[in-house]
């Protein structure tokens, strides 16, 4: 059986080299125009290409997104563009708009994949877009396990991509207007406010006279607030539909959310293959450590109800751990160079985080301040600062330390 490719996301080269490190097959990542994530870093032409460098380094693919739905002007300089990412050799590019589409295959011969946002949900439109030429299509979230077998048993010879995990967006895939008419924001090129995630006050009317608040307390609702995307407990059945890639939502999220996540995803995808498959509780244990609303099997065995929403609270985030630093560089046996993310306080127990095996924990020795050239011992450092410490435990650089949060009350 053709292994499925596990796709991570990359808002930046720092995630990007974490997404490998911890085991991602191919990262989707964007350029500072046509891509659906403006408030991302993204990546500039020289990254780009340094991207692609550094992935075909690995054995490891890029897909650069050029999912935007373009006005007239912004078709002048896509064929430019177009023809700059084929020359840096991008694996593939993600294309929602039929006007790109076409930009794209006039101006080049680059793999192309129809992006979530053309919203495909039956085997007809998928058809559609192998006989005009895309190599694949990255099928939308509102769709079940039963359609998504119809359509890999009608069109065998396309590559079909699924969501796996991730934030859900209450429109059809992305194609939303609430931003845009709210704030001016276009969701659909890139700027979305996400006004879905807002407190509102809604009043049903079908009964004149009478006020009857949908799903509303004291505080008014939610109602748009979908939970996240999380299908850890069901990979298996996603795996036997003979999918070609499992995709991970995230850009904007930091380089905790994206190592962890792509770790237990693709430590489930290696058992799957290994012919020992059975899920194990710790996977989705530590897919809770990371930030993120409350899980949903999405649309997968399908139409969800209304517990696949957040009605009630916008801040519906959670998670159980926190990143407190990364190891930069192993300067000798034992000796490292901590990059802090949160504060750090010597004697705390903390935990690290590796690309294979379970997290181990660790009590924080003294530290050294490392800034400009100057070192000092200190008792705590803050955020944006290195530290080097002498632990007699084994870490490699880009390993991940974190601590335990209190849980809330």
């Amino acid at each position: 059986m053709k292994r499925a490719e596990l796709l991570a996301p990359a808002g930046n080269m720092e995630k990007l080299k974490m997404a490998f490190h911890y085991g991602a097959d191919a990262v989707f990542l964007g350029g500072k125009i046509f891509n659906l994530r403006a408030g991302s870093h993204n990546f500039s032409d020289k990254e780009l290409e340094e991207a692609v460098d550094y992935a075909h380094g690995m054995g490891k693919k890029i897909y650069v997104t050029l999912n935007i739905i373009p006005h007239n002007e912004e078709l002048e300089i896509l064929p430019g563009y177009v023809k700059f990412l084929e020359k840096i050799k991008v694996d593939g590019v993600i294309v929602a708009d039929l006007g790109v589409f076409q930009v794209v295959r006039e101006n080049s011969e680059i793999p192309i994949s129809i992006s979530t946002q053309a919203s495909n949900t039956n085997w007809r439109s998928v058809k559609m877009w192998k006989s005009m030429g895309a190599k694949r299509v990255v099928l939308a979230r509102e769709i079940s396990i039963e359609n998504i077998a119809e359509i890999r048993a009608k069109v065998p010879d396309i590559e079909i991509e699924v969501f796996v995990h991730g934030a859900m967006c209450m429109s059809i895939s992305g194609r939303c207007l609430l931003s845009n008419y709210m704030t001016g924001r276009d969701a659909n090129r890139g700027d979305c406010a996400q006004s879905c995630r807002w407190k509102y006050s809604i009043v049903e009317e079908t009964r004149p006279g009478e006020y009857m608040p949908v799903y509303e307390d004291e505080g008014g609702t939610h109602i748009f607030n979908s939970k996240d995307l999380c299908t850890i407990e069901f990979i298996d059945k996603i795996l036997d539909l003979g999918v070609d890639s499992l995709k991970i939502e995230g850009r904007m999220k930091g380089i905790y959310y994206v190592s962890n996540v792509v770790k237990i995803y693709s430590e489930a995808v290696d058992s799957y293959y290994k012919g020992n498959y059975k899920f194990k509780e710790e996977w989705l244990k530590e897919l809770e450590t990371v930030s993120h609303r409350l899980y949903t099997p999405g649309f997968y065995f399908g139409r969800p109800d209304d517990k696949a929403q957040n009605y009630n609270n916008r801040n519906s985030y959670s998670q159980s751990h926190q990143l407190v630093a990364k190891v930069e560089e192993k300067i000798a046996e034992n000796e490292y160079l901590l990059a802090v993310r949160n504060r750090i306080e010597s004697g705390q127990e903390l935990e690290v985080v590796s690309p294979k095996g379970e997290a181990k924990k660790i009590i924080l020795p003294k530290m050294i301040l490392v800034k400009n050239r100057h070192e000092e011992e200190v008792e705590a450092a803050n955020p944006n600062s290195f530290v080097k410490i002498n632990i007699d435990y084994s870490m490699e650089e880009m390993d991940m330390i974190r601590r335990v949060l209190p849980e809330k009350k």
